[in-house]
């Protein structure tokens, strides 16, 4: 499994997962400007993008092939997501999720009030059209220091 930046010419796949995984498409394309994608051979089978917003990020479009999930691919992206968002000097990630509610508080998201996001976050697609109202909110704070992954330099 090899997880490296996204490119333009990667989006068809990735817009397919994200449409296989019931994932918003509202902003996605702008968004994998600082995305990733993980591969299995030649085929894209997750990925994952951050929006940087300042030292706040969005963390959206986490998605791995149904044939894979809970195989670990899924906290692999994410936590090449993070590295990727450490590397943009962002220290908080937010996000927004319906489907994974009991998912990433296992990788250290807790649910938070949406309205104690940062307002610059909060003018996301994400925020504004592609989730709705429901969606739950959640946030994570980078750990300071030297985070293994971020040794890691994205192409």
């Amino acid at each position: 499994m090899l997880i490296e930046r996204s490119t333009p010419a990667d989006f068809p796949a990735i817009e397919a997962l994200l449409g296989e995984s019931g994932l918003p498409l509202d902003g996605a394309s702008s968004a994998f400007g600082t995305g990733l994608v993980a591969r299995a051979g030649d085929r894209i089978v997750g990925c994952a993008a951050i929006e940087p917003y300042g030292s706040a990020g969005l963390l959206r479009s986490v998605a791995v092939a149904p044939e894979l999930r809970g195989s670990g691919v899924g906290r692999q992206l994410v936590s090449a997501a993070e590295a990727l968002a450490a590397d943009l000097r962002i220290r908080e990630i937010y996000l927004l999720t319906e489907t994974a509610i009991d998912w990433f508080p296992r990788l250290g998201y807790a649910p938070i009030d949406r309205a104690t996001v940062p307002a610059a976050v909060t003018t996301s697609v994400e925020f504004v059209t592609a989730c709705a109202v429901t969606a739950v909110a959640m946030a994570r704070r980078l750990p300071e220091g030297e985070d293994p992954l971020t040794s890691l330099r994205w192409t």
